[in-house]
């Protein structure tokens, strides 16, 4: 996969930080807690796609749902709030990484730099909000990933240059009757790529007033591309981006782009996970990575073997014979589950870091579909 060039100003977050320091100031002298009656604007999404919508398989993921169209999530205080927290000083020196899908991302800086934030996407509230737009009951993935923070930062200059050849393109398209945004075939935010995580939900953190483009294309299952709208400033689109390839489209007429994507995963532990760390390996703190990882799967692995095991002793106390067959399934399904578990703990050494590529992408036929035999390998790992 080719690298995204990205022009960003010598210090990406300068411009960024100074509208909030009035902010951060506050907040550092009196941390406000989160309050869903307060910091929660939800208004539901005027459609939901469904995964047969764009041509794949209901069962190929862990809900039918494919991806919302963008809705009101929180407030304009919460979002002014989060900003506050995730472009802090601290969180870029410490939080601050760049791979080659993307230039500039923030990571790992929940709950240590930014309660607020942490406290906001593990409410129940909000919880249930994206449980519902997804068809499934979900949580968040692991901790690390409260939340992950894509950064797009132009100067003044770059923003006012491409909106003049943006016109100037248009004007040209319109005389000659082509339709079409003149942009479409321009290197994108974020390059084509699967997530690592079953969902996620984006929150916008810029104000898009003025901006032009910034869609989320969608690979379907033909091959076609799907463009869903770019949330506003505090509206929210929730992505079963584990099966579905898509990718940041470019934005122009704002100097900032600023996205938080949150990850999700089931909270029902005997529903399937097809969790791996593909794209987020080379871009983490693997440490903390693989501990938080290796925590939840061994939960759902405890979960697991304590329900059969209630299961074999209620089968013994009802005289009932033993289910060979079903006890077999059981223990090679956790093998399976163990073995994948154990697959995407990469030695350190191993790791490359910044370096996701080819590695977070299905494989496509030659006539630009999706391979579903790729799928079903990611699935059965």
């Amino acid at each position: 996969m080719a690298s995204v060039e990205v022009v960003l100003p010598s210090d990406p977050m300068k411009s960024i930080l100074e509208p909030t320091s009035t902010l951060q100031s506050s907040i550092s002298n009196q941390m406000v807690q989160f309050d869903p009656a307060r910091h929660l604007a939800f208004a539901p999404p005027a459609k939901i796609h469904m995964m047969r919508d764009i041509g794949y398989p209901e069962d190929i993921g862990v809900s039918p749902v494919a991806v919302s169209e963008p809705f009101s999530l929180f407030s304009q205080e919460a979002i002014k709030l989060m900003r506050a927290e995730v472009l802090s000083d601290a969180v870029k020196e410490h939080c601050t990484y760049s791979s080659d899908i993307a230039a500039c991302q923030l990571r790992g800086f929940a709950p240590k730099f930014a309660r607020f934030v942490y406290d906001a996407w593990k409410s129940p509230k909000t919880l249930a909000i994206i449980s519902k737009i997804a068809g499934v009951d979900l949580v968040p993935e692991i901790d690390f990933e409260i939340a992950h923070v894509n950064l797009s930062v132009k100067t003044e200059r770059q923003k006012e240059e491409e909106l003049a050849v943006f016109k100037e393109k248009e004007l040209w398209a319109a005389d000659e009757g082509i339709a079409g945004c003149p942009f479409e075939d321009d290197k994108p935010i974020v390059d084509w790529h699967h997530d690592s995580y079953p969902f996620v939900c984006v929150l916008m953190l810029s104000d898009c007033t003025s901006m032009i483009g910034g869609e989320t294309a969608l690979k379907t299952g033909s091959g076609d591309i799907l463009k869903v709208r770019g949330p506003q400033m505090g509206c929210a689109v929730v992505l079963q981006g584990r099966y579905i390839e898509h990718q940041a489209l470019r934005a122009l007429g704002a100097t900032e782009r600023i996205t938080m994507v949150t990850s999700f995963r089931p909270r029902c532990p005997m529903q399937k996970d097809d969790t791996v760390l593909t794209t987020v390996r080379p871009i983490s703190n693997l440490s903390e990575l693989y501990y938080q990882f290796s925590e939840y799967r061994l939960e759902i692995m405890e979960e697991r073997i304590r329900a059969q095991l209630n299961d074999l002793r209620a089968r013994r106390r009802g005289l009932k014979q033993v289910d060979t067959k079903a006890l077999k399934q059981f223990f090679a399904q956790q093998e399976a589950f163990m073995a994948h578990t154990n697959k995407e703990l990469v030695e350190e050494e191993n790791v490359v870091k910044g370096e996701i590529g080819k590695g977070a992408v299905f494989a496509h036929n030659s006539d630009g579909t999706v391979d579903m035999r790729s799928v079903k390998r990611a699935r059965s790992e």
